[in-house]
């Protein structure tokens, strides 16, 4: 079986991309799931490119014994063939990845699957992931509790779709 390649989305791929990132790695590590995924993280912007986390990102996650391993980078038009599931943290970086789908892409059958990260959170289904960056840290561990709660049925649905 080929591995399930799983792309996080933000702007600017140093807080909330990257720990949803972080956190899925981790919630499959736990699972014994590693084997079949891939899993990364981008941004729609070039802000932050070769840039690691935002420390108050790295924190957040260490505190729960995750780390984050992850140098910003950007979303490209490939990832939209090469990435099977694309999680946008809001609407507007949604907007941002629709923008580059080409009617060369929409005819291939192997196009990424295309979710807000909070289509998969219980709570407050398809809601944004609102952006800690500029706020202080407790912004940071409430984005935490969404994305960690997120990935838990991000991983339900991916199980029961490619039956692992």
């Amino acid at each position: 079986m080929n591995k399930i390649n799983v792309l996080f989305v933000c702007l600017g791929n140093i807080c909330r991309s990257p720990m949803a990132e972080g956190i899925f790695k981790n919630i499959v590590k736990k699972e014994g799931l590693e084997k079949y995924f891939s899993i990364d993280s981008a941004g729609t912007s070039r802000y932050h490119i070769d840039e690691d986390p935002d420390h108050r990102a790295t924190g957040t996650c260490a505190e729960k014994n995750i780390i984050l391993n992850h140098k910003g980078r950007e979303f490209v038009e490939k990832d939209l063939i090469n990435q099977h599931v694309i999680l946008a943290m809001d609407k507007d970086n949604l907007a941002n990845i629709k923008k580059l789908i080409t009617p060369e892409i929409e005819r291939l059958e192997s196009k990424s699957e295309i979710f807000l990260m909070r289509d998969f959170d219980s709570e407050h289904t398809g809601a944004n992931v609102p952006d800690p960056y500029y706020g202080g840290q407790e912004g940071f561990y409430q984005v935490f509790d969404m994305l960690e709660r997120s990935s838990y049925e991000l991983l339900s649905y991916i199980r029961r779709k490619h039956s692992i």
